[in-house]
């Protein structure tokens, strides 16, 4: 297939461009982009340093994807960014390539959405099918997960990670972890419940829905114990069942952010 690209388009020669591209005007595209089969980036997008980008990805006007990273330390260093294919990447999304304090990485998965104006520091690595809302900003070194709802003007701490399935209300601070399962909200954000309508969505079974209830209030709203004595007690009564597993082995992961709890 050919690319159809606009004239007034600028695009390195070194650019590695895929088939079936479609690159509208006023685009910019410097030497080390690789961009997949079949992308389709509309007007005025800017894609630059050591970035890859996946088939079928789409672009709006006035994005800013692989620019070097807001980090006073970063002192132009080879990094990377890596995105994955079928991510829709909306107006005013800005994705920072990664730093030498980590893993000089930015990387994002799969079948993602990023609303308007959604921001993505440096080192984040993002998971799969998740979805950014309006304005939502991730700060760097933040780790999400798979099928994550992040709320309209929300910000998310450096080094947090969102796990699997959360959800982050709108207007949200999240200055530490989120389990999976989570939904967490407020100026300076509390674990307000689980995600149950976001878990019936995608499929769960009510009977693994009802145990994860169940395990959440023990180790989240019991009063007996330290949370870390109600951690182990859950580990040991839930071992079967994979689901709440999961959520746990999250928990007792080392970060250096702690958890967030409800207030």
């Amino acid at each position: 297939m050919k690319n159809s690209i606009h004239p007034t388009a600028v695009i390195d020669p070194s650019a590695k461009i895929g088939e079936g591209c479609s690159i509208g005007p006023f685009c910019v595209i410097g030497a080390k982009v690789k961009l997949g089969n079949n992308c389709n980036l509309h007007s005025h997008v800017v894609i630059d340093g050591d970035t890859h980008i996946g088939e079928g990805c789409q672009i709006f006007p006035f994005a800013s994807i692989g620019v070097i990273p807001q980090d006073l330390k970063y002192d132009g260093e080879d990094t990377k960014l890596r995105i994955g294919v079928r991510n829709k990447i909306r107006e005013n999304v800005t994705i920072h390539l990664g730093t030498v304090g980590d893993n000089s990485l930015t990387q994002i998965g799969d079948d993602n959405l990023f609303m308007v104006g959604a921001h993505v520091a440096h080192d984040c690595v993002i998971g799969n099918g998740n979805v950014f809302a309006n304005n939502a900003t991730l700060a760097g070194h933040v780790h999400v997960g798979n099928d994550v709802v992040i709320g309209g003007l929300s910000a998310v701490h450096q080094f947090c990670r969102i796990g699997d399935h959360a959800m982050i209300g709108g207007m949200s601070g999240v200055e530490n972890d989120v389990i999976p399962y989570g939904l967490v909200m407020g100026e300076r954000a509390r674990l307000a419940g689980l995600n149950l309508v976001g878990l019936e969505r995608r499929g769960f079974e009510k009977t693994d829905m009802k145990i994860l209830m169940k395990a959440f209030k023990t180790l989240f709203m019991g009063s007996e114990g330290t949370f870390k004595d109600r951690l182990a007690q859950v580990s040991v009564d839930y071992k079967d069942n994979d689901v709440v597993m999961f959520m746990l082995d999250f928990a007792q992961a080392d970060n250096a952010r702690p958890l967030c709890q409800p207030k």
